[in-house]
């Protein structure tokens, strides 16, 4: 399989562009969806799901039919809001166990948690809902150590204990809240059935992949990851591309149409979701993408299933700006098509939008 088609297919296989009905039936379907930033993922379920707005996605988290937690990699995702305590416990324990000496040099211990939990619930209890500093300055009025990078670790592993998940947002400040309280409908799977429902789940949207692509995405052992193929069975499909197993979905159309121009966000699947990224970034622009190495995602422009550029934007009440920053100029043909990008992103901000420099 030529790596422009494989390119092609992650892209289908991730709803690109614009092929989910709902925000909640996608992020089913893409079984866990990064949300460090949160405007960016915002977007990057916006940019799937036909006829979305911002305002549409944040009905669906005010809904509970998405949570924002930390289910896997010690990293913030949306996810199924019934599916959010499962996810996270499937890792939990290893994830807690591996910030051991973390926990150590902030000087948290297993008295200080236990005090932490029951600040926490007393807090929060009874629907309350609290932005991040309101919650640190109930620890720290009982005394916690809260302050400095202390705070972020403690609500961390609260929601690795699925004591709490963030809900919707106050203003522009996300808040903390119960997941128990905030998700009435969780599931419930056993172990297996958990890894198997996530391995189905992860090659469904993001296949044709690796199982080390799964692994690095879903931080599961390997032998977990590889019960959990297995225990998909037919459901998934096993190709060989280079001598390397891969896996997708039966029901993916794998001819090689054209996949389009596309602004993607910030952290975006399309290849934060690969520990090989080669099929969709060059390796010569990985320091366009990640500047320095440092971890922070940029902006995506992405043509045909390959990271082209990135691109930068500026608001007002009225106008969204976006500016381009392209590896190399783009041929009249295309231009078009970046524009048009460029004002399916406006639409679902609800602005009208200006595409510069081009």
């Amino acid at each position: 399989m030529k790596p422009g088609l494989l390119a092609k297919l992650r892209l289908a296989s991730q709803c690109v562009p614009s092929a989910a009905n709902s925000p909640t039936s996608l992020v089913r379907h893409m079984g866990a969806l990064q949300a460090q930033d949160y405007t960016s993922a915002l977007w990057a379920i916006g940019a799937r799901v036909k006829g979305a707005t911002e305002k549409s996605v944040e009905e669906a988290i005010s809904r509970r039919e998405i949570v924002r937690t930390w289910p896997m990699r010690r990293t913030l995702h949306f996810v199924p809001g019934e599916d959010a305590k499962w996810l996270t416990q499937l890792s939990a324990e290893r994830v807690i166990a591996s910030a051991a000496g973390r926990a150590k040099d902030l000087e948290l211990d297993d008295k200080v948690f236990a005090k932490v939990r029951k600040v926490a619930i007393k807090a929060l209890e009874g629907g309350n809902r609290l932005t991040r500093d309101e919650l640190r300055q109930r620890f720290i009025e009982a005394k916690l150590p809260a302050q400095d990078s202390r705070a972020s670790h403690l609500f961390w592993r609260l929601a690795q204990e699925s004591l709490l998940c963030f809900g919707t947002r106050e203003g522009k400040q996300p808040t903390f809240v119960l997941l128990d309280e905030w998700v009435t409908n969780s599931l419930q799977p056993d172990r297996e059935e958990g890894i198997r429902t996530l391995a189905l789940r992860y090659f469904r949207s993001h296949g044709p992949a690796t199982l080390k692509d799964f692994t690095w995405w879903s931080g599961l052992k390997v032998s977990e990851a590889r019960v959990g193929i297995e225990a998909a069975g037919s459901e998934l499909e096993k190709i060989s591309i280079e001598g390397i197993d891969c896996w997708l979905s039966p029901e993916l159309d794998r001819k090689d149409k054209p996949a389009g121009m596309h602004l993607l966000p910030a952290f975006d699947e399309i290849v934060i979701a690969y520990h090989d990224r080669l099929v969709t970034l060059a390796t010569e622009h990985s320091d366009r993408i990640v500047p320095g190495g440092n971890g922070m995602f940029l902006p995506m422009v992405v043509d045909e299933g390959r990271v082209i550029g990135t691109w930068k934007r500026t608001t007002t009440r009225k106008e969204v700006r976006i500016v381009p920053e392209l590896f190399k100029p783009l041929p009249k043909t295309k231009i078009a098509a970046l524009k048009k990008a460029g004002e399916r992103y406006a639409a679902f901000l609800g602005l009208a939008g200006i595409c510069e420099g081009v």
